[in-house]
């Protein structure tokens, strides 16, 4: 499976600013964005959440070929159940890259349409785990379409989860914003953080805002 822009963008971004000890990725995919915490962070306890069958077995084995193997977890589990099993369990920073294909056709592939289809996670579902799931003073991180990002704001405000930074990705600079960076806390500021990431100038010839934001992730940056 590969590697999306979207999870090494969501991996290298999300906010580590309060030293969190427990960490959840939801839909954790191959275990990318767990994995690239894992080596920002000090964090001891760090759950993956994966319902595929073939990207929960590529998330282990990747969890277990990896250096900080013993900080890391992988649970075989939709949402529901996972919250159904918890018992008073809190994380200090949640993450998720969403599947967030919300149009009406499916393919044949079922396992792609459970990965990228909407009705997979939806929006309310995840806000409302997250804010039943997070530390009091802990960080909830998502990347989404930018065309969603005020609906998925308006839905973690009504779980009482505000935004503290939010960065807009653009491909390039003549194209349209593509992807928002959500962070969000129980805390409501009085000013959000907010700016804009280009990816490339050309094609292969990358911004140098996002080779410092992502240069530590790959062997040639």
């Amino acid at each position: 499976m590969k590697v999306g822009t979207d999870g090494v963008l969501l991996g290298s971004w999300t906010p580590v600013s309060n030293n969190p000890y427990s960490v959840l990725d939801i839909g954790a995919g191959t275990g990318l964005i767990a994995l690239m915490l894992a080596q920002r962070s000090h964090a001891e306890q760090i759950d993956a959440l994966e319902i595929d069958d073939n990207a929960f077995e590529q998330c282990v084995e990747n969890f277990e070929n990896s250096p900080w193997n013993d900080r890391l977890f992988c649970f075989h589990a939709s949402l529901d159940d996972f919250m159904d099993d918890l018992e008073d369990e809190e994380y200090d920073l949640i993450v998720s890259n969403p599947p967030f294909y919300s149009e009406d056709y499916k393919t044949e592939n079922e396992p792609r349409d459970l990965a990228r289809f909407q009705d997979a996670l939806p929006f309310e579902d995840l806000t409302e785990a997250a804010s039943v799931l997070l530390s009091e003073t802990g960080i909830f991180s998502v990347i989404i379409p930018f065309k969603e990002e005020a609906k998925f704001i308006a839905l973690a405000k009504d779980c009482n989860l505000f935004p503290f930074k939010i960065t807009r990705v653009k491909g390039s600079p003549a194209s349209e914003i593509k992807r928002s960076l959500l962070a969000f806390s129980f805390a409501q500021k009085e000013t959000i953080e907010t700016d804009e990431l280009i990816i490339e100038t050309a094609r292969h010839q990358y911004t140098e805002d996002y080779v410092a934001l992502t240069k530590d992730f790959y062997l040639k940056m």
